[in-house]
């Protein structure tokens, strides 16, 4: 794909939607955190029925790890892998206290160092809790990188790189929400719904569907 083409494509979706926001519901960048390690092989959807009541009870480090494991676990359940997630958290909590003053550090080393958060996790929170412009890549985007090529590659660092390099700066900010967005919506795994998709006349996916 040329530079003209991933221009168009990243004006049209900004044109659609200019400040676009994710769906996982938090008020600081602890939330937020804890938010996307329990959204892991879930949907936010879940993640966000069991954070309401959660955040009610807890909603900071010390707080949270006051309920220990077994207390996280009671309100993280109906999520998959509860149990494992729930350990995670209590260790994040504790290191939060003791390395960083009870704070969600601004440093992907230090983020990644956190138990329950990979490279992944950690683009995220320094994307919508720091505005930093990181990419981060789940299953939607690495489908649509490679699918519509706007960046092809075998893995998701691959892709990510790939992004972060043929991205144009304007548009990195918002890059991953209004990729995560229009996989989650539009360019279905299974179905692209091609017909209603704006940028379908410059995607390069050769199984268009419908009259696209």
């Amino acid at each position: 794909m040329n530079p003209a083409k991933r221009q168009a494509i990243f004006e049209r979706l900004r044109a659609a939607n200019p400040e676009p926001r994710g769906e996982l519901e938090y008020r600081t960048p602890f939330e937020l955190l804890i938010a996307v390690i329990l959204s892991a092989q879930a949907t936010d959807r879940s993640v966000n029925l069991a954070t309401r009541e959660l955040y009610k009870k807890a909603n900071t480090p010390k707080a949270l790890l006051a309920l220990g494991v077994k207390g996280v676990e009671a309100y993280v359940k109906s999520i998959g892998l509860y149990r494992t997630k729930a350990k995670n958290i209590i260790a994040t909590c504790a290191q939060l206290l003791e390395h960083h003053g009870g704070e969600v550090p601004r440093d992907r080393e230090a983020l990644q160092a956190l138990p329950g958060v990979g490279r992944k996790t950690a683009n995220v929170v320094l994307n919508i809790a720091f505005g930093e412009p990181t990419i981060a890549v789940d299953t939607h985007i690495f489908r649509i990188s490679n699918r519509t090529g706007i960046a092809p590659g075998k893995d998701p660092l691959a892709v990510e790189k790939k992004l972060l390099k043929f991205v144009p700066q304007e548009f990195r900010l918002h890059a991953h929400h209004w990729l995560i967005l229009h996989g989650r919506y539009v360019c279905l795994a299974r179905k692209p719904r091609c017909p209603e998709c704006l940028i379908s006349g410059l995607c390069e996916f050769r199984g268009k569907t419908g009259n696209a």
